[in-house]
């Protein structure tokens, strides 16, 4: 018998209303949802300049809508040019809206005792994909999005599930950001425009 349990579990004065902040929350729910948004407009859907590349969000959790699980952006790829470089333990799938180019992906070693450590394998694979396609990104992989096309633009949608970071597995790093990154510039169609045209130099 655990003694020492039997004496311990007995100990405290704090009182907290956990579970019926849990009942609440389920029977305030309808209403709260019954305000979020199902439909969400072009002109609802922010911009950003993103050390991945021009993104723009369709869904965020910072988003009020009533998607609660992925989060999903269109990516824009000028021609000649190329996504940063990052790496997630979330996996992800990209479908291919608009031209041509491939992935590189590079697979890491996992090791996961008292701290979490990965190491990039050497090989480095390639992928080519077109329009219409689906890119399946692993989880913890490293990977690139290409644009083989010097004059046509990539649009890509990104889908991934944010149940990782809810879970606390946020693990995210940016190894290289796109040519066109650049914190200054606040995003807009006539931005994004002018970087498809080549208006706009990459910032060095």
């Amino acid at each position: 018998m655990a003694w020492s349990e039997s004496k311990a579990w007995r100990k405290g004065t704090e009182n907290q209303k956990y579970y019926q902040a849990l009942l609440d929350d389920a029977s305030t729910a309808p209403a709260r949802n019954a305000k979020r948004r199902k439909i969400i407009k072009p002109e609802e859907m922010p911009w950003e300049m993103a050390r991945q590349g021009l993104l723009k969000h369709l869904i965020n959790e910072a988003m009020n809508t009533r998607m609660e699980t992925v989060d999903a952006y269109m990516q824009i790829i000028p021609p000649g040019s190329k996504s940063g470089k990052h790496r997630h333990l979330a996996e992800e799938c990209l479908y291919v809206v608009e031209g041509q180019g491939y992935d590189l992906h590079q697979d890491c070693d996992v090791e996961i005792t008292d701290t979490y450590h990965w190491k990039p394998q050497d090989e480095v694979k390639r992928y080519e994909w077109e329009a219409g396609d689906v890119i399946y990104v692993p989880p913890n992989t490293i990977h690139q999005h290409h644009n083989a096309s010097a004059d046509q633009p990539v649009r890509l949608i990104s889908v991934i599930n944010r149940i990782f970071k809810a879970c606390g597995l946020n693990d995210l790093e940016q190894l290289e950001n796109a040519p066109e990154y650049d914190p200054a510039v606040v995003l807009n169609a006539e931005i994004v425009e002018a970087y498809l045209k080549g208006r706009v130099a990459a910032p060095r």
